[in-house]
């Protein structure tokens, strides 16, 4: 068996560790958002970054972040978990895992642990993840313990008691909870209403989007519909209804561009690349490293509704349609989508009325309108730094003044 992987990028041993844990497993949008939070944090801190899914060759950790690949999980149709690695069975790889965070854990003895998700979400992960919470509350350093969470969270079949056993073990093992979102636009209660009461901090971050590299956009917007799925995995009913619709608008003078994500299955894919090859007017890519800037550079973008889209979405400022991922009872997106679609900023087809004319429908009548500029907070991942470097030097003035007290009190 294959040992984990670890990928240094300029240590910073002078700087307070901090251990991040994210853990993605459909698409993308976890493991991007955290990447950017840790490129933030790095700023602060010694970031070593815990990543529990495939990693895209094409993504590569921020500058200062030390990367730590655990054996690969995810999640199948039905939600049970599986090993993205063949070296790994699920069995091997959960043992490896927990064994790999627990002992990094004591050899970088961080002063903050930064979870993403959990316990929220990621209930099947609590495998590796409660010993880590266990043994960060009794380290004699006392680290701070933060979860990190996206505006909205996905609804449950049995939501009270997943409420109700997210807010105990948020209340026993963390110090805060930091949503990365804009209050006027997302509360954390709208979608989380446990009947044991958050005893910790809430914090509002704003909205978090990569402003690290300069964008593609600025120049005209060529005469095209740029089409993408995140990751890809679940992205072909959209890509096919987006192929059925590419003739009429090809009619009209727009070009068709499909950016298909590192995840797509390959079957998909070729038949993507069979499609473009007969057809005049429709390109298909694996993977931009810009995607926001070739939305700015497009007349009108087509896409899912998850967070990193909708940061890309609000900053491009170009006609939008969407398509909600609803696979499974998920309605983050779509509540996402319809909130934003009121707001005025982009159009919504529903993924169970999906095909090439709804979707061709949609894009003509999103060319018609200009889109809202929203005021919202987008600047999450500067907050998010400057947040938790405030409540950790809070929580190292709290353990020297309980050291002294002690050395006192033992006087």
């Amino acid at each position: 068996m294959a040992a984990p992987e670890r990928e240094e990028r300029g240590e910073r041993a002078d700087r307070p560790a901090l251990l991040f844990y994210c853990q993605h497993s459909v698409g993308l949008g976890h493991l991007v958002r955290s990447m950017i939070l840790a490129g933030g944090l790095a700023e602060r801190f010694r970031v070593v970054f815990l990543n529990g899914g495939r990693m895209p060759a094409q993504l590569e950790a921020p500058p200062g972040v030390e990367l730590v690949q655990l054996p690969p999980l995810g999640h199948d149709s039905d939600y049970a978990l599986v090993s993205r690695d063949p070296r790994w069975t699920v069995d091997e790889a959960k043992r490896e895992r927990r064994r790999t965070i627990l002992d990094l854990f004591e050899e970088l003895r961080p002063s903050v642990v930064v979870v993403e998700l959990f316990p929220f979400g990621r209930k099947k992960f609590g495998f590796e993840l409660l010993p880590l919470l266990e043994l960060a509350r009794s380290a004699p350093w006392a680290p701070l313990v933060v979860c990190s969470l996206r505006d909205i969270l996905v609804g449950r079949r049995e939501q009270s008691s997943h409420d109700l056993r997210a807010s105990e073990l948020t209340n026993r093992f963390f110090d805060a909870v930091l949503v990365h979102a804009d209050p006027r636009f997302a509360r954390l209660e709208e979608s989380f209403r446990p009947s044991t009461l958050l005893r910790v901090p809430v914090r509002y971050t704003g909205f978090v989007r990569d402003g690290s590299r300069p964008r593609a956009g600025g120049r005209r917007p060529a005469r095209r519909m740029l089409v993408s799925a995140g990751g890809g995995m679940v992205g072909e009913p959209l890509f096919r209804a987006a192929v059925g619709a590419q003739p009429a608008l090809e009619a009209d003078g727009i070009a068709t561009r499909i950016v298909a994500g590192p995840f797509l299955p390959e079957a998909a894919w070729r038949w993507l690349q069979d499609e473009a090859e007969r057809r005049p007017g429709l390109e298909v890519e694996r993977y931009v490293p810009d995607l926001a800037g070739e939305m700015a550079a497009s007349l009108v973008t087509v896409s899912q509704c998850g967070y990193n889209t909708t940061m890309d979405i609000l900053g491009a400022r170009t006609a939008a349609v969407v398509v909600p991922f609803a696979d499974g009872g998920e309605d983050e997106q779509s509540t996402r989508a319809r909130r934003l679609e009121r707001l005025g900023v982009l159009g919504v087809v529903d993924a169970a009325e999906l095909d090439a004319s709804s979707l061709l429908a949609a894009v003509h009548q999103a060319l018609r309108l200009r889109p809202s500029k929203l005021d919202l907070d987008l600047e999450g991942r500067a907050n998010t730094a400057r947040i938790v470097a405030e409540l950790a030097a809070q929580r190292t003035a709290e353990v020297v003044e309980a050291a002294g007290t002690r050395e006192t009190v033992a006087r």
